[in-house]
């Protein structure tokens, strides 16, 4: 049992079964197991929370505790095992508190003492604070731990709790720009406790599915007020690909507050800032272009990290999951922050109540390296949500009922390494000259340096931002929908082909379920995680489609199948 681990839920487990010695993701055994016990831990905190909060006993931070660690275990952010141990000690310590009140609550209400340790997830503790201990629970309590259990419950378990780590990274990037929703926080735990319950059917748990489809969505919502209400409505922005004179501190992830925090600490000093990946979005947002050394863009998507960081030569800050395992020759410029951390990484301390992050030894490092080698010298364009699209419906409406464009084709999600993912970037230059493609996320990055011209002077690729501006998407489809006076969006010329990779990508694709989006193409596989029958279901009720060769999903498409 030494090294046995099981991890499906990316698009990477390998032979699209599962990882089970060494993550593809590059996430060892240890850490991998870790996650697992973590997640354990969670349902135990959602065992006396739910029933805490049925007798009126609620503890904020806890609830918000779950998101955050939830955020911890998606693919790509977290690497380092001791900051997982504390993350395990940290929920043990806050369940057993909130039994303890919950119980302290019973006492007072029915006078009686309330005792009971509840179910293992519920009670266990560990004997020792070793690393060995933890780990000897931890392979007994994963995906696989229970081999009796019937595939389908344990694929429709595993969908909800991917979707609630996709939930959650979007929670927690709303709480930390002063954005909250209660509900959205204690509807996790009453799912994660869902996911222990034997007696739920198969058909039972997929509404359940549906249902965290609907919260995903709230949570969506949720981010882009918070994202908008700190830093103005995205709009129309030409980046810049090149480099120019000085030092730099390059940025990647997704988190803007960070961004802003560091634009702000590096003003004056002489220090650029660029971004990286999903953090290209952030140009188009303007708050941010009050800053003149926030220089533009640097790289391409997530996944070529490696080359790219080890050229840029100054610091690099990870807000958020997408860390490749680093290179020796720039490890010790990358800094982690939030949820994210790779082992011999720094991690830049969470921000005090009222205070910034201290990017102070990020900013003195980028001091001392020499200025980023160039990679491309060309601009692009990004900042097409929903606002700025919907400012120019006449024009848009006008270019469909003309027929100047037949089709939309949303290409939002995920990218990743797999040479199968080129579909993406041949479909892109193979639709029609009458199309238009709708994308948000990492998933752009297969395509949005191509030259794909204009319809009416509207772009054809319309850039919404980062993989949470899907809900960006979405709201424009809705709009369009009453625009054109249909009640249904699936009467609209919008094609869907989704590329996905990881939970954020999960959680999106259980919105579209739950607003009963038809005829999705998703890949470059379906998820490994998704049994036989479950896959059925989607296809029958939904048309999920598992994406296919270029010309005859594009012929599919044009006519709308």
């Amino acid at each position: 049992m030494e090294n046995r681990m099981f991890c499906y839920q990316c698009q990477e487990a390998l032979k699209n079964t599962g990882c089970t010695v060494l993550g593809v993701c590059g996430k060892t055994s240890d850490v991998a197991n870790l996650q697992d016990l973590l997640v354990y831990l969670l349902k135990g905190i959602a065992f006396w929370g739910t029933r805490g909060r049925d007798m009126g006993v609620v503890d904020a931070d806890t609830d918000l505790f779950v998101a955050q660690a939830l955020f911890a275990t998606i693919t790509n952010a977290n690497f380092d095992p001791d900051r997982f141990v504390v993350l395990i000690q940290e929920a043990i310590e806050r369940r057993e508190s909130l039994r303890e009140a919950a119980q302290a609550r019973c006492h007072e209400l029915h006078g009686e003492p309330c005792t009971g340790t509840g179910p293992d997830w519920a009670s266990w503790k560990p004997a020792d604070d070793d690393l060995d201990t933890l780990l000897d629970k931890a392979v007994r309590v994963g995906v696989m731990a229970d081999e009796t259990l019937d595939a389908d419950i344990r694929s429709l378990r595993e969908l909800i709790i991917y979707g609630l780590k996709g939930m959650a990274a979007y929670t927690e990037h709303a709480y930390v720009l002063g954005e909250s929703d209660p509900e959205i926080l204690s509807f996790m735990q009453d799912m994660l406790e869902a996911t222990t319950k034997n007696d739920l059917t198969a058909d039972e748990l997929t509404g359940l599915v549906l249902k965290t489809g609907e919260m995903g969505l709230r949570a969506m919502a949720l981010l882009d007020k918070a994202n908008t209400s700190a830093y103005g409505h995205p709009e129309p922005t030409q980046v810049y690909l090149g480099v120019r004179p000085g030092p730099a501190i390059l940025v990647s992830g997704h988190d803007l507050r960070d961004l802003d925090e560091l634009l702000q600490q590096t003003e004056g000093t002489g220090v650029n800032v660029y971004t990286h990946s999903e953090m290209l979005p952030a140009h188009a947002y303007p708050a941010f272009k009050k800053y003149g050394h926030f220089a533009g863009n640097y790289g391409g998507s997530w996944w070529e990290q490696r080359e790219e960081f080890e050229r840029f030569g100054g610091p690099i800050l990870m807000t958020t999951n997408c860390i490749v395992r680093p290179k020796d020759n720039y490890i010790d410029r990358l800094f982690t922050s939030g949820q994210a951390g790779y082992p011999g990484c720094k991690h830049i301390s969470d921000r005090e109540p009222g205070k910034q992050k201290d990017f102070s030894d990020i900013i003195a490092m980028a001091r001392t390296c020499p200025e980023p080698e160039p990679l491309e010298e060309k601009t692009i364009t990004t900042g097409f949500a929903r606002q700025t699209v919907m400012a120019h419906a006449d024009a848009v409406i006008d270019a469909v009922q003309t027929g100047a464009i037949k089709k939309f084709v949303v290409m939002g999600g995920c990218d990743g390494r797999q040479k199968s993912r080129q579909y993406y970037t041949d479909v892109a230059q193979a639709l029609p000259d009458d199309t238009v493609i709708l994308t948000a996320g990492c998933a752009k990055y297969r395509y949005n340096k191509l030259d794909l011209g204009a319809i009416n002077g509207i772009p054809r690729l319309l850039d919404a931002g980062q993989c949470n501006d899907s809900y960006s998407l979405i709201r424009t489809a809705q709009a369009l929908a009453e625009a054109f006076e249909l009640n249904d969006v699936n009467d609209l010329p919008i094609a869907y082909d989704i590329a996905w990779y990881e939970q954020k990508a999960v959680i999106v694709l259980l919105a579209l379920l739950h607003l009963g989006i038809r005829r999705i193409r998703l890949g470059p596989t379906l998820p490994a995680f998704l049994s036989p029958n479950v896959v059925s279901v989607l296809v029958n009720n939904f048309e999920l489609k598992p994406i296919g060769e270029v010309e005859e999903d594009i012929a599919a498409m044009m006519v709308g199948k």
